[in-house]
């Protein structure tokens, strides 16, 4: 994931939108695509339609996408119970435009939008270690140890495995979620498995 806090003066003006991956017009996926391209070259943009993902933008106002992330949605199961959970994936701000906080405001936007999701229990996903405090700032709890499993039972990749060095993050929305809180989660592996194309959620 890459984004960056910060602000700067005479940053343009932005708004966000919000598309279902599917329904994203092509000129703004063509960015995206291009955006992920340049801070991961060799991926492939987009993601799982199983994962019902959601494509948020920040966007200038002549049309230039500043920011974008995606939202992926599952059930997952941990420690004897059902979490309807999502994540945050592909967090990415136009490199020319870093330093301005449109990653903070994309993802504060993003956590504002999950908090009013009908059933949604908790937010979950990683980062690399030294954006953590970039995410805990926009509201989201570390959780020390925890580990993420994704990829299938039979080709599982850990957010532990070798060349990572990740943190995982989380907030508790629903009922459930939050009478469990980050104790059920800290210092365990928790299960996604969402296949093989995004592999880490």
């Amino acid at each position: 994931m890459n984004a960056g806090p910060g602000a700067g003066a005479h940053a343009p003006a932005t708004r966000v939108l919000g598309f279902a991956e599917a329904e994203l017009p092509a000129a703004l996926a063509a960015q995206v695509a291009a955006l992920e391209s340049e801070a991961w070259p060799g991926a492939t943009p987009g993601h799982d339609p199983a994962l019902v993902p959601r494509a948020l933008l920040l966007v200038t106002d002549d049309g230039t996408v500043a920011a974008s992330l995606a939202l992926l949605f599952k059930e997952i199961r941990h420690a004897g119970r059902t979490y309807r959970a999502a994540g945050l994936s592909s967090v990415v701000t136009r490199r020319a435009l870093r330093g301005r906080g449109h990653g903070a405001r994309l993802v504060a936007a993003a956590r504002r939008e999950l908090a009013a999701v009908p059933g949604l229990d908790l937010v979950l996903f990683s980062c690399d270690r030294p954006l953590a405090p970039f995410y805990e700032a926009a509201g989201f709890t570390r959780l020390p140890g925890a580990v993420l499993v994704g990829g299938t039972p039979g080709e599982p990749l850990a957010t532990d495995g070798p060349g990572f060095d990740k943190e995982v993050l989380a907030e508790f929305l629903g009922a459930s979620a939050y009478a469990a809180g980050a104790a059920a989660f800290a210092g365990t592996r928790i299960a996604l498995h969402p296949g093989l194309v995004d592999r880490l959620w």
